[in-house]
């Protein structure tokens, strides 16, 4: 049983932050590819993001799940699974404040805009507001990233000591 949750907290672990890893390329990769048209861009990361957001919302709450369960289990001592819980609580806010509160609202601006950002002046405050609302995006990934490789070490100095 311990071989089976332990399995089950790297594969959550490795699928919300591989994707939060991978994501920047992928984006990336789209405005290059489609450069003259940064709207069909921006929108395929839109969507991207949204799945991004939900694949890490499910694998959080697995590992909120299977950490609760790991004392009992026998796999983790009680304070060691809370302190690995803690920055995953915070992830998991995190991501849900990107997803229910930032990317609505860009979307707000955007339709206000005119329904592309990138045809307005920058000047424009709609345009501003959404630029100030991206940033805080990224900011919020690049904190979603932070928090999850504090768990990673603390999972692995976990590992380390005996239950």
């Amino acid at each position: 049983m311990k071989t089976l949750l332990r399995t089950l907290l790297y594969l959550a672990f490795i699928v919300w932050l591989g994707a939060e890893v991978f994501f920047p390329v992928v984006a990336a990769i789209t405005f290059t590819t489609l450069q003259p048209d940064t709207h069909a861009a921006g929108t395929i990361v839109g969507h991207l993001l949204r799945i991004l957001h939900y694949m890490g919302l499910v694998s959080g709450m697995v590992l909120l799940a299977l950490l609760a369960l790991a004392p009992a289990w026998g796999v983790y001592r009680p304070r060691i699974a809370l302190a690995v819980m803690a920055p995953i609580f915070l992830m998991i806010a995190l991501t849900s404040y990107s997803q229910f509160l930032i990317i609505p609202s860009m979307e707000r601006d955007r339709i206000a805009a005119g329904g592309a950002i990138d045809i307005t002046t920058p000047d424009n405050p709609y345009t501003a507001h959404f630029n100030k609302l991206h940033t805080r995006s990224e900011n919020v990934e690049i904190g979603v990233i932070f928090l999850g490789l504090i768990s990673v070490v603390l999972i692995a100095l976990a590992e380390t000591r005996k239950t």
